[in-house]
Parts: C-alpha cells; sequence; structure tokens
C-alpha cells in the first residue's frame, strides 16, 4: 500500500514507468521505437509498446497505479501457489517471512514500476504451469513473460527441455507475441520496429560499451579493477547456462513435486540475473523472492540453524545496502551479485541434499 501511494502521490519520481509511456507514445504515433546505437530507453519488444496503450490512455496516475498493481499481484500470486504447492503447515506463515526477507532487495524494482516484478511473476507461473501439463497457462504465461522482457526466452528454454511436449505451446506464444503489434499498427512500421529490435538485442549482447554498466557476475570484477574480457565473459556464460540446464533437469527428476517447481524457479531466476549481460541492480528483485520463500521453507524444517540464520540476515541485509547514499555509493553494482550468488548456491546445495535424501528412499521401496 505505500508503494501505491507513493506511486500516487509521483508517478514520474523514482520510476521507469515514464519509458514504458513514452514508448506507447511513440507507438501510437508511428515514430522509432529504439535508440540502436546507444542501447538505451525503450528496450522493450514492440508488444509491449502496443499493450501498454490503454494504461498509457489512462495517464501517470491512474495508469502507473494499474501497473504496479499488475506487476505486484502476479508476483504474489505465483509466490501463493507455490506456496500451496508446497503444502504442509503454516503456509501463511511461509508465504509471509518470505516475502519480508525479499522486500529490501525487491522494494526499489517495486516502486519503480520495473517491468522485472511481471517478469517474475509470470516466468514462475510458467514454470508451474509447465511442470503440471497445463497447455493453456503455460501458454499464458509464456506470452506475458516474453512481452515482458526478451530475457523470458530463457525460461522458455527451460520449459521446453522439462516439458518437450509442449514446445509447440511455448512456440506458438512467442509467434502470438512477435504478432500482437501488427494488429495496432501498420505492418511496414511494425516491420523496421522489429528490425531495429533484434540489432538493439545483439548490440547489447556483444558490445560492452556505452553508457550502461552491468551488475552481473562481471561487476566485482571490474569494481576491483580487473574487467573480465568479453570472450571469457560469455565462455562463461555459456557453460554456466549448461549447468543451469542439468541442475533443472536433475531437481525435477529427484525432488517432490512441490519444492522441485520452487528449486528450478530459483536456479533459473539466479542465471538470468547473475549472467544476464544487461542485468541492473534491481533486476536481482527476480531472484530474491524465490530465495526468501527457499529461506522460509529451510527455516520451516528441523536443524540447519546456523545456516538459516546467515542466509535469511544476508538477504535482508543486502536490500538494505541503499538505504544512505553514502552505502549506496559503495556497494553499488559490485554487491548483489557477489551476496545473491551466495544465497542462491547455498539454496541450491541445499536442494539437492534435500534430492539425495529422497532417492535413497526411492530405492528401498523399490527393492523392497
Amino acid at each position: 500500500m505505500i508503494v501505491l501511494a507513493m506511486a500516487w502521490w509521483a508517478p514520474s519520481a523514482h520510476s521507469v514507468v515514464t519509458i514504458y509511456r513514452h514508448g506507447s507514445e511513440a507507438f501510437v504515433a508511428g515514430r522509432p521505437l529504439y535508440q540502436v546505437h546507444v542501447a538505451m530507453g525503450y528496450l522493450y519488444a514492440p508488444a509491449f509498446a502496443a499493450l501498454y496503450i490503454p494504461l498509457m490512455k489512462l495517464g501517470p496516475h491512474v495508469g502507473d497505479l494499474l501497473w504496479h498493481m499488475l506487476g505486484f499481484g502476479v508476483l504474489t500470486f505465483a509466490a501463493m501457489r507455490q506456496v500451496r504447492r508446497l503444502g504442509g503447515k503454516e503456509q501463511t506463515w511461509l508465504l509471509s517471512f518470505g516475502l519480508f526477507l525479499a522486500l529490501p532487495v525487491a522494494l526499489a524494482a517495486l516502486r519503480n514500476g520495473q517491468a522485472t516484478i511481471l517478469l517474475a511473476g509470470a516466468c514462475w507461473l510458467l514454470t508451474l504451469s509447465t511442470l503440471e501439463g497445463r497447455r493453456a497457462e503455460t501458454f499464458f504465461w509464456a506470452t506475458l513473460a516474453i512481452i515482458a522482457k526478451p530475457t523470458a526466452i530463457i525460461m522458455l528454454l527451460l520449459a521446453g527441455a522439462l516439458r518437450p511436449r509442449l514446445i509447440p505451446v511455448l512456440v506458438l506464444a512467442v509467434l502470438v507475441a512477435l504478432a500482437i503489434p501488427y494488429g495496432f499498427a501498420p505492418t511496414d512500421y511494425v516491420n523496421a520496429q522489429y528490425h531495429d529490435f533484434f540489432r538493439l538485442l545483439t548490440s547489447m549482447t556483444v558490445d560492452p560499451t556505452g553508457p550502461f554498466v552491468p551488475a552481473d557476475f562481471t561487476a566485482p570484477f571490474t569494481k576491483f579493477g580487473i574487467p573480465v574480457p568479453e570472450s571469457v565473459a560469455t565462455i562463461v556464460r555459456v557453460i554456466a547456462g549448461l549447468l543451469t540446464l542439468w541442475l533443472v533437469l536433475q531437481f525435477e527428476r529427484r525432488l517432490e513435486p512441490g519444492i522441485g517447481g520452487l528449486a528450478i524457479f530459483l536456479t533459473a531466476a539466479f542465471y538470468m540475473c547473475v549472467f544476464n549481460p544487461r542485468v541492473e541492480q534491481n533486476t536481482y528483485a527476480m531472484v530474491a523472492v524465490p530465495a526468501g520463500l527457499s529461506i522460509a521453507l529451510l527455516w520451516r524444517e528441523k536443524g540447519a540453524g546456523a545456516m538459516r540464520w546467515f542466509l535469511a540476515a544476508l538477504l535482508f541485509i543486502t536490500g538494505l545496502t541503499s538505504v544512505d547514499l553514502r552505502l549506496h555509493d559503495f556497494f553499488h553494482l559490485w554487491f548483489r551479485p557477489i551476496s545473491l550468488s551466495i544465497i542462491a548456491c547455498v539454496l541450491i546445495a541445499w536442494f539437492w541434499a534435500q534430492g539425495r535424501q529422497k532417492m535413497p528412499a526411492a530405492g528401498a521401496v523399490a527393492h523392497g
């Protein structure tokens, strides 16, 4: 409620929603959406600009408020659905505590109205729908995710690997997302925007120069004066991608359905944040929420007292490094990839241990 009140009171202050409004205004007026040479400003698919038109028409107060509510609502719904899949007692406490731990890291993205919040919720729901084999839901959430941000293609690829029979549904979702702008603007104009859009994606992937400063795994090295060459960074991203795919497939096979969905999305979100060349500091809200829920789940289990205290404190404190300008300047860009990597890797190892405990039990039953 506080974030919504702030968005209503000052819709353009500390907000990226103005970029979305400008994108929709340019789309309606038939102007170019992208600045390919600087790779800044509006960086989303043409479908995003087309579908944001109704919110743009409602004005900065009502439209921005509804946008904030949409992102927060989808992400909260995803977390609630995940908690229901986990089952057990104290589900309300599990949800509340997990969101509480993640709030400091996610608060800036929530306040700014960043599409990362909508992306996180849509990708999480896509993961759960894929694991449950729900075709219609998979199509809807895949379409919404790819419209929210192009990086959702990573989650679509993982979903296709998890359930190959859903690959046609995922391909259809991408095609529909690509086709949406043609219903709102002339074909020649949309074709020109897609030409610039794909050039933009290519330039952002291979060109490390420009005004944008990434907050991915290369940021700590850059901060301490040992920048990582782009060729080396690309190799690391490829290796991490293959390892992520392997882990996701292993978690799907080794873990129970409820906890498996959480482990899979946490792993995918970790990759999408830490190994994304265009990640910003606020993008880490995407991994913070499943990490908070995972810590709450760990907290509910017996044992691991020191580890759960350490993870909970580190996640919460990570989000507080921007409360003071001097702290923000010192920790900016480089600290979150380190702290969230520690949290995610420890949690992934814990999920792996849960799978190892399950497999001997399953084997004993099979041979009994």
